[in-house]
């Protein structure tokens, strides 16, 4: 049996978990996936245990019996003390401000026989409501468990709740082994409500004065038939906007430096083969990716302030209106958003729909949101064929394109949404029952912590794809067949003399990159995308972006920089190619035509993987690549060939 002692943390949705799973661990946290599925799990090591108590964060549940595939998790690893997540230690975190609904979760692990505590969040809440609770007589219906109280979001209480978790884990010796078997506690959901309302008759009770909750003025226009959407239009086009505007700055920095460290590494190293590796190779492939780190938090930090505030779960709520003649749930729209950030969560969070003909619909459009993975290749286009102007002296050209290209996915995803309720049949009728939370000031620590951890996984996990496709690349496009390298640069040279210093290096660069195994390749595929207007350096980039959508830029990077030493950015870089010609390469129509072609491409192998998971078949996840193959095709014809 492991030493580490296991501390569950559960409880209904918004009851303030994420703030007291941060306050408890700090920036001590990994994200995992639970044994056998694809649901994300965050454990962390207790502040100042490390190594010896692990805070486990379970999805958050309405009930110890599951209603859907997350909730599962939590009765899989309560239900077997065999498991290797079965807790040493539950916590169950209830909203102080609506315990009856809250209590039922807690009676059920309460029954269980698990060591438990209480928590009793947001307690400064249900106190300006004039909610009292008498704790002393809430102890006595459940002497087995320990009650807390806590205001997680400014770290009230969380001191008491640490000792209390020492207290209790300490109890148990690590070399006594579980009980065998818990009591199976009672699925009778209105025996068990009418058991906490008689509780509560003697425990809590509200002030007359304060029992009317109003509606302020924020609610009436965020959930407003009419005036929300444009609010929510407003709020969107506003942080396209701001991840123009302000990253701007940071980019150039990060732009400047990986160029400086690939010029310093070059003139540093001993030229031969692993010189041109690391300069021309690795650092343009990690810089032409990073430097787009600025732009994805910007967008993970106002998506966070949106949920720390609690308008997006209002957003949710206005937004049902308008999934469900799409044949779409309401809990659709949560997956959706979080596919802005990530389809691949996107995809795992449909499990909260218990309606297997929505669930499944919203799978397979939930990838036509364009993720955060796509952000790296609309600002390399956007700034490679948009000029920055503004319009009306304040709104950003550059970030109104980027508004478009989300628009659009949408657009197309709720398009799509439509088609496939019609195809797909089923009787099951369904309902969205949620949870509005108040609005408040956002808790500036969870969102750090939450932007850490999005940025140690962009550069951790996305740099070890990048970092194995730059490597890749440059060899490809550093050799070739025997001799024909050769054979073309010896064609240049007979040139030589008629050309400027500039003109043969060019044509040196070229003439190397063409006779590559790279060039090969990207020769091969440019038939089929020439009528979009794209070359076939951009087929190679297209290729291995089917890895990742991020890997675009920097293979870019790398097939650009991979045979020239002091080369300029990627941009300029890009914005001077020429076709033979000596018509450009990258015009507004060409650049168009791309974006266009990455709004819609499934080039996401991770989740196609993901959705073969969930739904237990190849099936749906081949329609899945073929139909938004032949959209993002098609759509990409369409555009190059009506602008140009």
């Amino acid at each position: 049996m492991s030493l580490i002692k296991k501390v569950a943390l559960l409880g209904n949705p918004n009851t303030g978990k994420t703030s007291v799973f941060n306050r408890l661990t700090g920036f001590n946290q990994q994200v995992g996936n639970f044994p056998g599925v694809t649901v994300d799990l965050k454990r962390g090591d207790l502040k100042g245990h490390k190594g010896e108590i692990q805070i486990i964060d379970f999805p958050g549940t309405y009930s110890y019996f599951p209603q859907s595939e997350d909730e599962r998790v939590v009765y899989e690893v309560l239900s077997n003390n065999e498991h290797e997540l079965f807790p040493d230690l539950a916590i169950v975190v209830v909203d102080s401000c609506n315990l009856e609904r809250n209590l039922l979760l807690f009676t059920q692990i309460y029954d269980l026989g698990i060591p438990c505590i209480l928590l009793l969040n947001m307690w400064d809440v249900a106190h300006r409501k004039g909610i009292e609770i008498d704790l002393e007589k809430l102890q006595e219906h459940f002497p087995a468990a320990k009650l807390c109280t806590s205001n997680a979001r400014v770290g009230l209480g969380i001191s008491q709740l640490t000792d209390n978790i020492v207290e209790h884990t300490s109890r148990n010796d690590a070399d006594v082994d579980k009980p065998e078997k818990h009591s199976v506690p009672d699925n009778d959901v209105e025996k068990r409500y009418q058991q906490i309302r008689d509780i509560l008759d003697t425990t809590m009770r509200v002030k007359q004065a304060d029992q009317k909750i109003q509606r302020n003025w924020l609610d009436r226009i965020s959930t407003h038939p009419v005036w929300g959407y444009a609010v929510f239009a407003l709020i969107m086009l506003l942080i396209f906007q701001l991840i123009f505007s302000i990253a701007s700055l940071p980019m150039d920095l990060i732009d400047e430096g990986f160029s400086f460290l690939s010029s310093w590494t070059s003139e540093q190293l001993p030229a031969g083969v692993f010189n041109d590796l690391i300069s021309g190779g690795i650092i343009p492939g990690l810089g032409g990716v990073l430097v787009f780190l600025p732009q994805i938090l910007i967008l993970f930090f106002c998506l966070g302030i949106l949920e720390e505030s609690g308008y997006l779960a209002r957003a949710v709520f206005m937004m049902d209106r308008l999934m469900r003649p799409f044949g779409l749930h309401g809990k659709s729209v949560v997956p959706l958003i979080s596919s802005v950030a990530c389809a691949i969560p996107g995809v795992m969070a449909t499990r909260t729909i218990p309606n297997w003909k929505e669930r499944l619909t919203t799978i397979m459009v939930a990838p036509l949101m364009s993720c955060s993975a796509r952000i790296p290749v609309y600002t390399l286009l956007i700034a490679l064929v948009i000029p920055r102007t503004y319009l009306l002296g304040f709104i950003n050209v550059q970030g109104l394109v980027l508004f478009g290209l989300y628009l659009l996915g949408i657009i197309a995803a709720l398009a799509f949404a439509f088609l496939f309720s019609k195809i797909l049949k089923t009787g099951e009728k369904s309902f969205l029952l949620m949870e509005i939370p108040e609005f408040k000031a956002p808790r500036w620590g969870n969102l750090f912590i939450n932007l850490f951890e999005k940025a140690r996984i962009f550069v951790l996990e996305a740099g070890k794809v990048i970092l194995i496709i730059s490597i890749l690349l440059w060899a490809l496009a550093s050799y070739g067949p025997p001799g024909k390298m050769d054979q073309a640069i010896a064609q240049v040279e007979n040139q030589k003399a008629k050309l400027t210093e500039e003109q043969y290096q060019k044509q040196l660069e070229s003439a190397k990159l063409e006779s590559s195994y790279i060039g090969m390749i990207g020769k091969g595929v440019e038939p089929i995308i020439r009528p979009l207007g794209l070359d076939w350096k951009m087929g190679i980039a297209l290729i291995t972006s089917f890895a990742a959508r991020e890997v675009f830029v920097g293979s870019m990077a790398t097939i650009y920089s991979v045979h020239e030493e002091n080369s300029p950015g990627l941009i300029a870089k890009m914005r001077s190619e020429r076709y033979p010609d000596g018509t450009p390469v990258y015009t507004l129509a060409s650049g168009l035509s791309l974006m266009i072609f990455y709004v819609f491409a499934m080039q996401c192998m991770a989740t196609l993987a993901v959705v073969k998971r969930e739904t237990k078949s190849w099936k749906w996840p081949l329609i899945q690549l073929t139909y938004m193959g032949v959209l993002a095709y098609l759509s990409s014809l369409i555009t190059y060939q009506i602008l140009s």
